[in-house]
């Protein structure tokens, strides 16, 4: 099968090139100026080309909470987002901590037959923290890494055995970095907003000693290790110092803490309510800051979707967690490259290569021979975010009526047509 796209500005490793684009069998087979062929053909023109979104931390929520999202309609919201991978977190029901729960992962994805699905695999049984799961028959049913998401691995010897273990398959630890008796119920951003809003606090100290001491974990053992939704401007610190070292750690962040500052928690929205909290406007400047300068190697979403009932309720009571796979790459366009912070090329690598390298996955670049995963955006389109049209089963989302750029046209997922606008 053959597809070309033409006319469109190719979005490359090291700039931009405007060039047509052949597709044979799922592969990239040739860019140059101009390229005849008789085939489907897609009008680029006025358009940008980009590598597939690859977003390393979702939760698809099946099995297990298919009322909040399943497989089918995360993806679907994945495509339409220009996301062609996704590396779904284990915190399911039943957790994703063997290789049975693992294999009905990968096979409904094929099932669907949209984006490629990744499952991560819990650190441990059932993420109590306990006892380590069953990460290498968890590694030949499809898992890319372990994570305990939701929960940090309080028990640092556990950790330690993790790393280790992990290491010697070839993976990593994504590491939701949280010490749960600092946080101590805290729903929001300890400071003033919170004593105003008569909402219990989350320290920033609750999330920067659980990446000091993974961080530190890394730097005594050599293994790398990666450090999920950085949201404090002294989190960034340690992780840059860390890397100034040599230290192998890598870390993401997400588009509402480089774009929100705690001041929405005041209308005491529920869609406000996220895990690590929004926090205030030095570390919303410090994580731009860390994303421009490579401290922050990726952008995610950490897409959380929830009923309405989930969020319907008291402050307090509301479920953690944003819907955003379908608004990440126009929010981190509209709010990174059009404000000047980096370029089209540089939010890429966020979005696509890097976590690709980190993860040791197939994409996340235009470039003769590699996969076709793209997708065709238009950065000119203008469109306010409004999630109640969302294709994901969660509509909670603290950005809507928000006006951004970046319209998807469409995606590609192994050269066929996933979604078109």
């Amino acid at each position: 099968m053959k597809l070309l796209i033409k006319g469109g500005a190719l979005v490359l490793k090291d700039g931009e090139v405007k060039a047509d684009l052949l597709i044979e069998n799922g592969k990239i087979t040739k860019i140059a100026p101009a390229i005849d062929e008789k085939c489907k053909v897609i009008n680029a023109s006025g358009k940008h080309v980009i590598p597939g979104i690859i977003d390393m931390h979702v939760h698809l929520r099946e099995p297990g909470f298919e009322g909040k999202e399943d497989i089918e309609s995360g993806c679907k919201a994945a495509v339409a987002g220009g996301v062609t991978q996704v590396c779904c977190m284990p915190n399911t029901n039943p957790v994703c901590d063997n290789a049975v729960v693992t294999t009905y992962i990968k096979r409904r994805a094929e099932e669907v037959g949209l984006c490629k699905v990744n499952p991560i695999g819990a650190i441990t049984k059932g993420q109590n923290g306990e006892s380590l799961a069953e990460i290498g028959k968890m590694k030949s049913a499809g898992i890319v890494a372990i994570s305990d998401d939701g929960k940090s691995v309080a028990n640092s010897a556990v950790m330690r055995l993790a790393m280790e273990y992990a290491n010697d398959f070839n993976l990593k630890c994504l590491c939701h970095c949280e010490d749960a008796a600092l946080v101590d119920g805290g729903v929001v951003n300890e400071g003033f907003n919170s004593t105003q809003c008569g909402l219990k606090g989350s320290l920033r100290a609750a999330e920067d000693i659980m990446i000091a001491r993974d961080v530190a974990l890394s730097e005594s053992l050599d293994i790398p290790v990666h450090i999920c939704h950085v949201s404090t401007y002294s989190g960034v610190e340690i992780i840059r110092s860390a890397k100034s070292r040599g230290v192998k750690v890598t870390a993401e962040t997400c588009p509402h803490y480089f774009i929100l500052t705690d001041d929405i928690i005041t209308g005491y929205d529920t869609y406000t309510k996220v895990n690590p909290p929004v926090r205030e406007d030095k570390d919303r400047q410090a994580i731009i800051k860390g994303l421009c300068d490579g401290t922050l190697d990726c952008i995610v979403t950490d897409h959380a979707p929830h009923s309405l009932k989930d969020k319907q309720v008291e402050y307090n009571l509301a479920a953690f967690g944003i819907s955003g796979i379908e608004t990440s790459f126009a929010l981190s366009y509209t709010y990174l490259v059009k404000s000047g912070a980096t370029t089209l090329c540089g939010l890429m690598d966020k979005m696509s290569r890097r976590p690709a390298q980190i993860l040791g996955l197939d994409g996340g670049e235009i470039k003769e021979g590699a996969v076709a995963d793209l997708a065709v955006v238009d950065l000119n389109e203008k469109y306010v975010i409004d999630g109640a049209k969302f294709i994901s089963k969660g509509k909670n989302t603290p950005f809507g009526g928000y006006e951004v750029y970046g319209k998807v046209k469409y995606t590609l997922v192994g050269g066929e047509i996933k979604y078109a606008d």
